[in-house]
């Protein structure tokens, strides 16, 4: 039987895209580039500023002067992280089925406390959500297994009884490394890899609304 729900950030829960992406395009615009679209950028949004960056400027971490143009482009993003981010459509209604079936959910990110922390209060999360995880919160980031055990621990419910919903390859993995249920949010980013179907996940969901019928969470 599962007893709870925890869902990634980014591209899953929230559909960050309009403030990362308009971070690169100040960033962009910094640098003397012409601005990108949305289409192109959304693809890279659940991989951070690493993503973002490569795809905005070609630069990988390894490269010199990443670390600085990383900076900048987190200065930018911090200063504006919840002006256009949104639940995706149909989140908001999940999450009330869930508070309505007293079945707790909570959040597991890879996105560091000092941004991920005022983007769930500023959506009006924090107070509703039983945990959440950050890249920094644990001893090593998603696809390890750690941020889903100290999820499952602050919950006070074992991981397989738990489902981990996200929008990347490294959540699925994450997930079942902990030994959780997984499912692909097939609303958000999905990257530009290999295809959702090939992840190994227990299912794919289309719309928020689904994911309870495709794990039978109950409490």
């Amino acid at each position: 039987m599962l007893e709870a729900v925890l869902f990634d950030l980014d591209g899953t829960l929230a559909d960050t895209a309009p403030d990362l992406g308009g971070a690169l395009n100040q960033l962009l615009h910094e640098q003397g580039h012409p601005p990108l679209s949305m289409e192109k950028l959304r693809p890279h949004v659940s991989s951070g500023a690493r993503g973002m960056i490569g795809a905005g400027l070609g630069i990988a971490p390894t490269d010199p002067g990443y670390s600085d143009l990383q900076q900048r482009f987190l200065g930018i993003y911090q200063e504006a992280l919840c002006v256009g981010t949104r639940l995706f459509d149909g989140m908001a209604e999940h999450l009330d089925e869930l508070d309505a079936r007293a079945i707790p959910w909570g959040i597991v990110t890879n996105k560091s406390q000092r941004f991920a922390i005022p983007l769930i209060e500023g959506l009006g999360l924090r107070q509703r959500c039983i945990c959440v995880v950050c890249g920094d919160s644990a001893r090593r980031a998603k696809p390890h297994a750690h941020p889903m055990h100290l999820a499952s621990a602050v919950m006070g419910i074992s991981a397989s009884r738990c489902v981990y919903v996200g929008d990347d390859e490294r959540d699925v993995a994450s997930g079942r490394a902990a030994g959780m249920t997984t499912v692909v949010a097939g609303w958000g980013y999905l990257g530009d890899g290999k295809p959702p179907a090939d992840w190994g996940a227990d299912a794919i969901a289309r719309t928020p609304g689904e994911i309870l019928g495709l794990t039978a969470v109950t409490r």
